[in-house]
């Protein structure tokens, strides 16, 4: 993969289901986690279904192989009136990081926010992950907010 490639960002088909498969594995792997084999065709599924209120994605290629991913869902916000778009799940390939992949999802995720009228666009992500962190304290603004979940 030539570092001066193009990078094309586009709408998952289903056709790509072992890509999106691989990158997402890698990105859960990534994370430590593991997912039944059932989780990935309802995942996969929901990413296709079109249906208002369901999870997106887009794909990266570059020289037409896809070496990205980003998740990505919109709802409602009691604070706004428009909707918000959170940014689940971003991954790029470890031979194409450092290429302005990362960068081209997210600016393509924000674009396409900006055309919906949902502009508001916010993410997390592990706080020693500063690979990431990296590129979103330039394209992002940090917040001050912690995560915490139901044990």
């Amino acid at each position: 993969m030539k570092s001066d490639s193009p990078i094309l960002v586009r709408d998952l088909t289903k056709n790509d289901r072992r890509h999106w498969q691989a990158l997402w594995q890698a990105y859960l792997t990534f994370y430590e986690t593991i997912l039944p084999p059932e989780m990935y065709d309802r995942a996969f599924e929901r990413l296709l279904s079109g249906k208002e209120g369901e999870m997106r994605c887009l794909l990266a290629l570059m020289d037409t192989k896809p070496v990205g991913l980003v998740h990505t869902l919109t709802h409602r916000h009691g604070w706004f009136e428009n909707e918000v778009v959170y940014l689940q799940d971003l991954f790029v390939s470890e031979p194409a990081r450092t290429k302005g992949v990362g960068r081209a999802l997210i600016t393509e995720v924000y674009r396409r926010a900006d055309l919906a009228g949902t502009p508001k666009v916010y993410w997390l992500t592990a706080r020693d992950n500063m690979d990431a962190r990296r590129l979103y304290d330039k394209i992002g603004t940090g917040t001050d907010f912690m995560k915490y979940v139901r044990p």
